[in-house]
């Protein structure tokens, strides 16, 4: 029985896609409007780990590290619940990428990682 290579699992859960619909930062916020355990279910594990881990809103990058999921493929499948309205991509709040209270919930972040 030949064994699996490792990078297999993250194109079969993207399709091979690298692209997303919307425009996805880091820092962008994603949440669960409506949580439904019967879809929830029927997902991948590392979607439904997604999924269920964007009940609070989160940021993108929270949840790839949360779910221990590369930010691509996060991107990539986040976008795909997206796009059958079962997360909510929430606007950009911020103007820059040098706006003061994205800097603070960063070095927060950064400190908790610590």
């Amino acid at each position: 029985m030949a064994t699996r290579h490792w990078k297999v699992r993250p194109y079969v859960l993207t399709g091979g896609r690298t692209r997303t619909r919307q425009h996805l930062l880091v820092h962008t916020l994603i949440s669960v409007p409506h949580y439904d355990s019967i879809f929830a279910a029927t997902l991948l594990p590392e979607a439904r780990s997604l999924y269920e881990n964007a009940r609070e809103t989160t940021s993108l990058a929270e949840l790839s590290a949360h779910c221990g999921i590369s930010l691509g493929v996060t991107r990539v499948v986040i976008d795909d619940l997206a796009t059958i309205d079962r997360v909510l991509i929430h606007p950009e709040s911020y103007t820059s990428p040098f706006d003061r209270h994205l800097l603070e919930r960063l070095r927060d972040g950064l400190r908790q990682l610590a």
